[in-house]
């Protein structure tokens, strides 16, 4: 296999299908904490609705996390990348006018992982959803702002 960069290894094999779920994860470039910033965070979510609004991805469970976002999504009317890219695209505009930075703000590439209809979505809803208290942020789910799961 050649030696390829992580961006372009990540799309390898990559197939999507409308109303499978799929885990999304992203990162920022350098991993900066943007989204300690509630403000830039609420961001991301509008972001996130607006995927469900336009008919492209059905939001499950997510969380932004200071750095990055893990996404539970049911792909609906387009594809995993056309998803991420105008998703990415949109947050890095918004942030980047409310916060007079220019630039990229996420790393190439993201992270997919499609589910199998038996899996347990709650419980997968439940360990995104839970990352702020596995990062030591907040003791008490509730005391996280950033998050929100269709089961809870």
């Amino acid at each position: 296999m050649p030696d390829l960069p992580a961006s372009h290894r990540l799309r390898m094999g990559r197939y999507a299908e409308p109303h499978r779920i799929y885990l999304l994860t992203t990162n920022t470039i350098g991993r900066e904490p943007v989204f300690e910033n509630f403000k830039l965070g609420r961001l991301v979510v509008h972001q996130f609705r607006q995927a469900q609004n336009s008919g492209w991805a059905k939001s499950l469970a997510w969380v932004v996390m200071p750095d990055h976002f893990h996404w539970l999504i049911e792909l609906e009317n387009c594809s995993l990348s056309t998803l991420m890219r105008t998703t990415k695209s949109l947050i890095t505009r918004e942030v980047n006018l409310a916060s007079n930075r220019v630039g990229p703000l996420w790393q190439q590439g993201y992270h997919d992982r499609a589910l199998r209809r038996e899996e347990d979505l709650v419980k997968m809803a439940r360990y995104v959803v839970a990352n702020p208290l596995r990062a030591g942020l907040v003791k008490r789910l509730g005391d996280y702002p950033l998050w929100d799961a269709v089961w809870l």
